[in-house]
C-alpha cells in the first residue's frame, strides 16, 4: 500500500485516473482573508478544478475552499478563480504545452510548506476510455500478485 503523504491537505486522486501526468510544478497560491484558515482546517476540494493561463498569468478555477466557520462577514467566495505563483519561464512553458490538443493543467495536491500553502499542478494529456480500463486491469493484476506473495 502506498505511503500516505503526511503534509498533504487535499489530493486529487481522480486526476491520475483521467490524465497521463507528464510534468509537475509546485506553485504558490494567492489567498484572501480566511482562506488559509479554511485550508489549514482541511476544508479543500480539488476534484473538478483546473488551471488556465490567461493574460500571461496562471489561474486555478473551481478549486473549492469552504467558508471558514468563524469568518462572519469577512468570509471568502468558495470557488473564485485564484492566481497561482510561478516563474515566468514556467508559465510560458505551461502555456506552450497546453496549446497542444488534449493537454490540460490539473491540480494534483495541496499542502503547506514552511507555513505557506502550495499547489502541486501537473500537465497531463487526457486518457481515453480504453486507457482507463487498461490502467484498472494493471492495478488489479498488481494487487493480485501482492496478495499472492503476502500469502506465500
Amino acid at each position: 500500500m502506498p505511503q500516505k503523504d503526511s503534509n498533504a491537505i487535499a489530493t486529487n486522486r481522480k486526476a491520475r485516473h483521467d490524465f497521463h501526468i507528464e510534468e509537475t510544478f509546485e506553485a504558490g497560491i494567492v489567498l484572501r482573508g480566511t482562506e488559509i484558515k479554511a485550508i489549514r482546517a482541511g476544508r479543500v476540494n480539488l476534484k473538478d478544478s483546473f488551471a488556465r493561463v490567461s493574460r500571461g498569468e496562471l489561474y486555478v478555477h473551481n478549486l473549492h475552499i469552504s467558508e471558514y466557520e468563524q469568518g462572519n462577514q469577512f468570509n471568502h467566495e468558495p470557488t473564485r478563480a485564484r492566481k497561482l505563483l510561478l516563474h515566468r519561464k514556467e508559465i510560458n512553458k505551461l502555456s506552450g504545452e497546453t496549446q497542444q490538443k488534449g493537454y490540460s493543467i490539473v491540480p494534483l495536491k495541496m499542502y503547506i510548506k514552511n507555513g505557506v500553502a502550495k499547489l502541486l499542478i501537473g500537465v497531463g494529456r487526457g486518457k481515453k476510455k480504453y486507457d482507463k480500463r487498461e490502467d484498472l486491469k494493471q492495478k488489479d493484476m498488481k494487487r493480485d500478485v501482492e496478495r499472492a506473495l503476502k500469502d506465500y
